[in-house]
């Protein structure tokens, strides 16, 4: 019987370590080994280009004054700097951290870090990058499509008014 217990003891013990939540220290590795704060600089290198892309984008058309001009520009800058602001890797790791503590187990973590420290992993990791890039130009052209079936679908569901008589 006391075999019996010392088994099931060690059971639920090696159960639990396995749900176990990972440590700091571990998600802290597989961060770095993703390369993660990397992926987070590119990003907000980029914000001030999309962020003035987007708006000459709902903007098309219109015809702005100098002033408004330079009103559209210092609100894309003072956007971008809230973001930078707010967004640096100081203030988002924790968060990084909690998620990954509430999304994976240790052994899960565990497993993340094999695989981002193998050639594989680190192929993939220097790789993303690009892969990014190209599926971003093929879904901007695809979106384009779908955009223009979009406006057509919508003006024949909704029929423009008729001129009165």
């Amino acid at each position: 019987m006391v075999k019996f217990i010392t088994l099931l003891s060690s059971l639920i013990f090696a159960s639990l370590a396995h749900c176990a939540p990972p440590s700091q220290e571990s998600i802290d590795r597989l961060l770095v080994d993703a390369k993660v704060e990397k992926l987070l600089d590119t990003m907000l290198a980029n914000v001030d280009q999309v962020m003035r892309r987007s708006m000459e984008t709902s903007m098309q058309g219109q015809q702005l004054s100098p002033e408004q001009r330079q009103a559209v520009d210092r609100a894309a800058a003072k956007f971008v700097q809230v973001m930078r602001e707010e967004m640096t890797w100081d203030k988002l790791r924790p968060l990084y951290v909690q998620i990954y503590q509430e999304s994976f187990t240790q052994e899960e973590i565990d497993g993340l870090i094999a695989f981002y420290e193998s050639p594989a992993g680190v192929a993939f990791v220097e790789k993303m990058p690009v892969v990014m890039q190209k599926s971003m130009s093929i879904m901007k052209s695809r979106m384009a499509t779908m955009m223009e079936k979009m406006k057509a679908a919508m003006k024949e569901a909704i029929p423009e008014p008729k001129a009165a008589q």
